[in-house]
């Protein structure tokens, strides 16, 4: 761990906040702002659909400016509409705030990169350590997420308007930190043009299954995250038990971090991501056992250490898909994927939580859950198979 990674390690963890503060009060403010019950996760989904249309543009960007300027106009982003959200709030116009969340998911998808940029800080034999401590910074949205949005929650007379100032001013915070950062030289003149096109990238079984398993899991993750604060409260549950919740599911996302990377690099980004599918599984029968404080509790711990596994392994094996001079467009496919992935787990979660309750939300994530487990299977088996002339 350098410099470099260790403040890309905190503007992870700062990116993680906005995200964790999001989804704790996103869904509440939607609840109390909605013409309908069922549109409560809009604004939840819009912070991805943002970031499903904003890949291809963070993309360009990217390869344009290079990775610090592209960053901080994310974090540029991340300010104004955090604000936006603010006055959206406290003039109770509920498509005002779902539109700021969708200019919010640019900021979403512009920090989804700090991952990548985390293996071109280091050596190559210590990329999947670089990924994986890197994402470890999450801790600091684990911990300072839930209690922001809980701390800040009565601040001012609006519910939760403290909150989106808050995120402002971690906004602010993180375009400091960035500003100290020495990144990658891009890639050599005409790298844009060059290399494969994104269609042979995408025909590969490597680039097929990490990207899969990449949106599955985060679709999963989210489909029970988002519906979580909903679910609580309709079980008479206090805020505070729902943050504290979501602090230690976001704890399980990334406190594997410090760990994850060696277990890679030691028995392979496959078996590491099997790992993670089971613990996704023990989330949901743990989930189907109750509606108690310690079952949200322990279900939602065990699904962030499952996303950690499988989230840091697809990336890891991602990056034997793509060279250099393919990298952005690689990377844009694979964050595309993820997002739009999260925009249909976000509006699932809200329309199943608040018609069909916790239960069948639960057995509906087994789905993605068995085609994640079948495509690593695929791939485990493909790559058994003895190589012929």
């Amino acid at each position: 761990m350098n410099r470099n990674l260790w403040l890309l390690a905190v503007c992870q963890g700062l990116f993680l906040t906005n995200n964790v503060t999001f989804i704790a009060i996103n869904g509440l403010v939607g609840l109390s702002l909605a013409p309908l019950g069922w549109m409560a996760t809009l604004p939840v989904m819009g912070y991805v659909v943002g970031g499903a249309l904003s890949t291809g543009l963070v993309a360009r960007t990217q390869r344009l400016v290079g990775r610090k300027r592209s960053f901080q106009l994310g974090l540029a982003v991340a300010l104004l509409s955090a604000l936006l959200c603010t006055y959206a709030a406290a003039s109770r116009n509920f498509w005002l705030l779902c539109f700021a969340t969708v200019v919010a998911g640019y900021y979403n998808a512009n920090a989804g990169l700090y991952r990548f940029a985390a293996a071109e800080l280091a050596a190559p034999a210590a990329r999947e350590k670089a990924v994986s401590l890197v994402m470890a910074g999450g801790l600091l949205g684990a911990v300072l997420g839930p209690n922001l949005a809980a701390r800040t929650r009565d601040l001012f007379d609006v519910p939760f308007a403290g909150a989106y100032i808050s995120l402002a001013a971690v906004a602010l915070l993180a375009m400091l930190l960035l500003s100290f950062i020495e990144f990658a030289p891009p890639p050599p003149k005409g790298g844009s043009t060059g290399g494969r096109p994104l269609s042979a990238i995408m025909a590969q079984p490597v680039f097929i299954v990490s990207a899969a398993a990449g949106a599955l899991s985060y679709g999963v993750m989210n489909l029970l995250m988002a519906a979580t604060p909903i679910a609580m409260q309709q079980c008479r549950l206090p805020f505070s038990d729902a943050a504290l919740v979501l602090e230690w599911h976001v704890i399980g996302m990334f406190a594997p971090g410090f760990f994850t990377g060696h277990l890679i690099r030691r028995f392979g980004a496959l078996p590491i991501m099997g790992i993670g599918v089971a613990l996704n599984l023990a989330c949901v029968l743990i989930a189907l056992s109750g509606v108690e404080l310690q079952q949200f509790l322990l279900a939602l711990f065990m699904l962030g250490v499952g996303w950690n596994f499988l989230f840091t392994g697809s990336t890891t094996l991602s990056l034997a898909a793509y060279g250099p001079q393919e990298r952005d467009r690689a990377q844009g496919a694979l964050n595309f994927f993820v997002f739009a992935t999260l925009a249909i787990s976000s509006l699932s979660s809200g329309v199943l939580v608040t018609t069909q309750g916790w239960t069948l939300l639960n057995y509906g994530s087994l789905l993605p859950l068995g085609l994640t487990a079948g495509a690593l299977v695929w791939l485990g088996l493909r790559n058994a198979r003895p190589a012929t002339a």
